[in-house]
């Protein structure tokens, strides 16, 4: 009874701007990437509903976020879920605070979770999570901190950080603000979030085959900026393929100019947080044609303010992108372009110190 209510109030939580497939009329790629979801997480969770408007990158987002998260190879669950959740602090996504933060409440214990999600992680007690969440919380930024565990662990953990650098900027584009009643007390949070870890205990301690959804998408090569998953076969097959299908995503939706643009911000870019004001954003689009004017604020303050993202930014592109596709496909390829390069950065940061 309990875990019915709770699945029916995620997958009721509301999907903005895009209609997405419903479970019981899904079908192809989209059934089947639904049915694994399901069977592995319960439910189909709410973050993969936008993309199911554009069957090929639902899957890439479940490539993305399983094949590091849920296997433990190399790493513990308890450790990735720290990393997630670290992650999603830095990309000011209070959705995905509360979801890992409700994982790490069963695998870590209420006080070091309500450390991460209030951005205080030297006060966690368990040291091997205080590393991997002050790794994480930084990982994006020119001065990140040198990889805290062996070599072994890199494709999991990179993985994990550049998944959610990825999630977390959809979901701030495509989900309500928030997992739980954004109105509950502290005290109320925190024994909600007792209640649904323990519904949760079996999905977060079951064994996860590693490479199972691999084959949901066609063989791709891995690129150089992705040679921090060249360890596990199994993350590096699905980081290839996921990521071939966002560079088509982007190829398909947004112009060369648009792309270009967000590229240049990005070589550029330490990971500094751009500030309530979107005057950067403005000067930026001016150079562009005015056709490409609306997707370039779209895939800028995606990449960049994803949390800024509103009705009127999605307005002005859907006047010259009606359909629901292209401003998927726009979103996605703008989130994944900064975690691509957050995972090359960050391989990149490593070396030099070395």
């Amino acid at each position: 009874m309990i875990v019915g209510r709770v699945a029916s109030s995620v997958v009721r939580r509301h999907v903005k701007y895009v209609t997405p497939v419903p479970t019981a009329a899904a079908s192809g790629l989209v059934a089947e990437t639904y049915a694994q979801i399901a069977d592995e997480m319960r439910l189909v969770v709410t973050p993969a509903l936008p993309h199911s408007v554009v069957p090929e990158l639902l899957a890439a987002y479940w490539m993305l976020s399983r094949e590091p998260l849920l296997p433990t190879t190399a790493v513990d669950r308890s450790v990735k879920e720290a990393v997630a959740a670290a992650v999603s602090v830095a990309n000011i996504c209070p959705y995905c605070v509360d979801m890992h933060s409700v994982g790490l409440y069963d695998l870590a214990g209420e006080p070091d979770a309500e450390a991460v999600v209030a951005d205080r992680v030297e006060e966690m007690a368990d040291d091997r999570l205080r590393r991997a969440a002050r790794w994480a919380r930084a990982a994006h930024t020119a001065d990140a901190p040198p990889f805290p565990f062996d070599e072994a662990a890199r494709p999991e953990l990179v993985g994990v950080v550049v998944g959610f650098h990825y999630v977390s900027r959809m979901v701030n584009v495509f989900l309500a603000n928030f997992l739980l009643p954004p109105g509950l007390s502290p005290r109320a949070r925190r024994r909600l979030k007792r209640g649904i870890s323990r519904v949760l205990h079996p999905a977060l301690h079951d064994p996860r085959e590693p490479g199972r959804s691999v084959p949901l998408l066609p063989v791709a090569p891995l690129p150089a900026s992705a040679a921090w998953a060249a360890g596990n076969p199994h993350v590096a097959a699905a980081t290839a393929r996921a990521y071939a299908a966002f560079e088509a995503a982007g190829e398909r939706a947004l112009s060369p100019a648009v792309r270009h643009l967000v590229e240049e911000r990005l070589a550029g870019w330490r990971g500094e947080d751009t500030g309530l004001s979107r005057r950067w954003c403005e000067l930026l689009v001016e150079g562009l044609p005015e056709v490409d004017r609306a997707a370039g604020r779209l895939a800028l303050l995606t990449a960049f303010a994803s949390y800024q993202v509103d009705e009127e930014v999605i307005g002005e592109f859907r006047r010259h992108h009606p359909d629901d596709r292209s401003l998927v496909e726009a979103v996605s390829w703008a989130s994944f372009a900064v975690a691509r390069e957050v995972g090359a950065r960050h391989l990149a940061a490593d070396a030099s110190r070395t």
